[in-house]
């Protein structure tokens, strides 16, 4: 997963925001000296920060020849351009952008019974980001994704936020269900045998908690 918060302490430098900026309004990949000319820095200067965009996961970059330049003419230049995934920070950390694939999946899938098919979607999306990371603490996963994971004793988690939150106040049946389905094939694809998901509500916490009974 993405640091974010390396992402953003990137864009606190001005130079750095000013050519991330740049690049972001552009429609085509930008080389060195066309960033450095934008922003009116040296180009040593602009390659400097555009590399360090690259390193913190805001921009990508790739060596691509100008379309005017003949073919095996010169090196091609380094090129950037903004990475898709953008750059979202919430304190506590909310995930709707997930809440959202899940029901625009169910949806395109079932539109005649999107509930039952989001429950499907919420299950599956959970267990194959469990294999994907199979072998990883339970906690830390939990945690990366902003679950902020909490022991209530010796056979009980309980988690501390909820990621959906403003979601699952408006709608509170149907998100919750989702983020029980979602943790429940999260806990499954982890291989976590003796660790079951079960929705226990209480106020100012997530919906969901897991146990060993």
């Amino acid at each position: 997963m993405q640091d974010r918060w390396t992402a953003a302490t990137a864009l606190v430098d001005p130079s750095r925001r000013a050519l991330y900026d740049y690049a972001r309004r552009q429609d085509h990949p930008v080389s060195r000296e066309e960033a450095a000319d934008a922003t009116r820095m040296s180009r040593g200067l602009a390659a400097f920060h555009l590399d360090k965009l690259v390193d913190a996961g805001l921009l990508r970059a790739r060596y691509a020849a100008p379309p005017d330049q003949p073919r095996g003419r010169g090196r091609a230049p380094k090129v950037y351009q903004v990475a898709d995934d953008g750059l979202v920070i919430t304190i506590p950390e909310r995930r709707y952008e997930l809440i959202a694939e899940i029901l625009a999946d169910a949806v395109a899938d079932d539109p005649a019974h999107a509930d039952d098919a989001a429950r499907h979607h919420a299950q599956q999306r959970g267990q194959i980001l469990g294999m994907r990371l199979r072998g990883d603490d339970l906690r830390d996963v939990l945690a990366d994704l902003g679950f902020e994971p909490d022991s209530a004793g010796a056979d009980r988690v309980v988690l501390r936020n909820c990621p959906f939150h403003i979601l699952a106040t408006r709608q509170t049946a149907l998100v919750c269900g989702l983020n029980h389905a979602f943790l429940t094939g999260l806990v499954n694809g982890l291989d976590v045998t003796a660790v079951h998901a079960r929705l226990a509500p209480r106020s100012g916490a997530c919906c969901v908690e897991l146990t060993t009974q």
